[in-house]
């Protein structure tokens, strides 16, 4: 017997990201694993009170017609302390063209301007595949918005379907991950049980962009076949991810 002693969590870690087994030094963590939980706490510290840098963002956009607003809170404090204020819009409302269509995108910053900016733009091109045929609305930039901003900007839109692409509450796993909501005849006073989620996007073990794609466009059909979201639709497509990542389109039928 050599007398070393295998690490029994070594298994367990291999599986999952979260922090198992980190072992000791007298009372306190090791200091590796330390500065590792000190670091991922910044990261998502800072994801949440970080800009959105929007000017890039509608570049990255381009050549899409794109039309920026903002919500009722004046800036990052307020939004973080008053979560009403970021459902409600408020500059900006007066340049959203009332012309009608099938699905309007909005990009909203949440609570993570990290997710924003490095998924929302990729999301949408993604979406070019499964939105095919399909009339679609200019992508609307919601600065300091939450999901329920969505259903106003829908409104002012006229969309049937609206699609809030939104930065999700930073773990200290990850800190970039986006949300996509779908909410069918948006409208003021909409409930959270009348909209779809898709959450986890992101390229760090999450959902890839193609999988995302493939379920917002699976569930916009569907939605809008049936003028319903939420907890009335639930996703029946198990299947669709794969044949995104091969074709970039949904199947036929």
């Amino acid at each position: 017997m050599s007398g070393v002693v295998k690490d029994p969590w070594a298994k367990l870690r291999a599986a999952t990201p979260a922090r198992i087994g980190l072992g000791r030094t007298g009372a306190g963590l090791p200091v590796k694993a330390n500065l590792e939980f000190q670091y991922a706490h910044a990261r998502a510290r800072d994801a949440v009170h970080r800009a959105v840098d929007w000017e890039a963002l509608k570049a990255q956009l381009a050549p899409r017609d794109v039309v920026e607003v903002a919500s009722q809170a004046p800036d990052r404090a307020t939004y973080l302390r008053r979560p009403d204020l970021g459902r409600r819009l408020g500059e900006g409302a007066d340049l959203l063209p009332a012309a009608g269509c099938d699905v309007a995108f909005v990009v909203a910053d949440g609570l993570s301007a990290d997710a924003v900016q490095e998924h929302a733009a990729e999301v949408i091109r993604a979406c070019d595949g499964t939105l095919a045929g399909l009339s679609l609305g200019p992508v609307v930039l919601a600065r300091q918005g939450r999901v329920a901003i969505g259903d106003e900007i829908g409104a002012a839109l006229k969309a049937r379907l609206v699609v809030v692409l939104v930065g999700e509450r930073p773990g200290l796993t990850v800190a970039d991950s986006l949300g996509a909501y779908l909410t069918w005849g948006p409208q003021r006073g909409r409930r959270d049980s009348e909209r779809n989620c898709i959450s986890n996007i992101h390229l760090k073990g999450g959902q890839s962009y193609a999988q995302a794609a493939a379920k917002i466009g699976w569930l916009a059909r569907e939605a809008l076949k049936r003028g319903l979201t939420g907890i009335g639709l639930k996703d029946e497509a198990p299947a669709l991810a794969a044949a995104m990542e091969e074709t970039g389109r949904l199947p036929e039928g």
